[in-house]
């Protein structure tokens, strides 16, 4: 069974029969349209969620998704994403409003319009707020020196990751995005992969990558998994057309500097880091884009000054966040290994629903000087 199965099928499945046992005991008996209606909403989010799954690319490399109008596909996938979010808060809130019945033996949250009227106020607050927080891009500032000479007295770096531009993500953001990154006025801009969801179809069709061509510094890029998920040759081509340099498993001199791009791990034959660094110049400052941030040791080791990943979303959700702390060194943030600088973005973007609660949308601003 693989692991996107069990993740976007088996669990969801159980949380829906969870949560839509406990929602029907929820709501009174006398609002019994109140009850179906919410029950119908909970089982068209999981298909709406399976839909785009089944949108996952195919053979032959088309997807149901891409067979229908956009804006049709567009709001079948913003509803399913949507869904899960709103499926994991609706599981949280009964847990604990389970617990709180076992523990002080209340009934409030069985046939109560007071606890109705409460899981309804929880709901609405957090959604509410995790959208308008979502369109908040926070600016992230690093000032760092360097003895390394950089050609000028100061390099200023734009650093964004997670676009993940398609169904959710429209064109509309994407020319928002470019605005703010053009405000900086950049001498270089990296990008550190997702910047495709899970199909080219919409990016076409929407001319996308006419509005990235509008980037006013030098655009350098890695790939990341979602540029798998939407087809890595497809990718590459898009990249090409958005007048972005598109590094796989390869090294550019521009300067005084080098960028070295690292193929997703999504391919497991990706060339190691050793390889790609071994005619590298470490006496030139040295950027590396990999978009997971696994193994940050091999940075250091190989005299990389400062990694850029993102693929992390610092979770996008609470809790979520936590489960990402467990398991990266460094799921978020900025951080030092040695001589070593990394940042792991949360992304400019978002998958799926367009919602943040606990983490932050941002972009990044690296002076750099000597």
């Amino acid at each position: 069974m693989r692991l996107w199965f069990l993740l976007f099928t088996l669990i969801p499945v159980i949380g829906m029969v969870y949560a839509g046992m406990r929602i029907w005991q929820l709501v009174p008996p006398s609002a019994m349209a109140l009850k179906v209606v919410l029950e119908v909403l909970l089982c068209g989010g999981f298909i709406s969620l399976m839909t785009m799954f089944l949108g996952a690319r195919f053979a032959n490399g088309t997807s149901l998704l891409d067979k229908l109008p956009l804006s049709l596909s567009s709001a079948i996938y913003s509803y399913g994403a949507s869904w899960l979010f709103v499926l994991l808060y609706v599981v949280m809130f009964f847990v604990v409003a389970d617990v709180a019945r076992f523990c002080f033996r209340t009934s409030f949250f069985t046939a109560s319009w007071g606890g109705l009227l409460v899981f309804s106020a929880f709901m609405i607050a957090a959604f509410v707020y995790g959208y308008f927080h979502y369109h908040e891009k926070r600016r992230v500032e690093l000032n760092l020196t360097t003895e390394k000479p950089l050609g000028m007295e100061r390099l200023k770096v734009v650093l964004v990751s997670d676009l993940h531009l398609g169904y959710i993500n429209r064109v509309n953001e994407a020319k928002r995005w470019v605005e703010l990154i053009n405000q900086e006025n950049a001498d270089l801009i990296l990008m550190g992969g997702d910047l495709i969801d899970m199909s080219l179809r919409p990016l076409y069709e929407e001319q996308a990558a006419q509005v990235l061509r509008q980037l006013n510094a030098p655009v350098y890029a890695c790939l990341g998994n979602h540029e798998y998920i939407s087809g890595q040759n497809g990718s590459a081509s898009f990249y090409e057309q958005a007048g972005i340099h598109l590094l796989i498993d390869s090294v550019v001199s521009l300067g005084e500097v080098n960028i070295v791009g690292r193929d997703d791990s999504s391919n497991a034959n990706r060339h190691p880091l050793g390889v790609l660094m071994h005619d590298i110049d470490t006496s030139r400052y040295t950027f590396l884009l990999d978009h997971q941030p696994f193994h940050l040791e091999q940075a250091m080791q190989n005299g990389v000054d400062f990694q850029f990943s993102g693929h992390t979303h610092e979770g996008q959700m609470f809790p979520i966040n936590l489960i990402v702390k467990a398991i990266y060194e460094c799921g978020y943030g900025n951080y030092k290994k040695g001589n070593t600088h990394y940042y792991i973005s949360s992304g400019i973007g978002i998958w799926g629903a367009k919602f943040r609660v606990g983490t932050c949308s941002e972009y990044v601003v690296l002076n750099l000087s000597n």
